[in-house]
């Protein structure tokens, strides 16, 4: 029990610098680079999710309209 103790409360302790890395990539300015990328990639999956249900509406709406034809025509008989 002790030990979990240990590693939790050394986990929580806070750096005041924060982590060397991004420090490092905060100094030379690679951080921005990163960041753009990862909204890149965020609008890229946002844009295809938006584009799967457009087309998944399209054939809803095209079945709909599919099955109200095949009802009108059986009650037309």
């Amino acid at each position: 029990m002790t030990t979990i103790f240990h590693i939790t409360s050394s986990m929580l302790q806070v750096q005041p610098n924060g982590p060397e890395m991004a420090t490092l990539m905060r100094s030379n300015g690679k951080i921005y680079v990163v960041v753009a990328v990862i909204v890149v990639i965020w609008l890229g999956v946002l844009l295809y999710l938006i584009s799967i249900d457009r087309k998944l509406s399209r054939l809803e709406q095209a079945e709909k309209e599919k099955q109200q034809l095949s009802q009108t025509s059986a009650s037309a008989r």
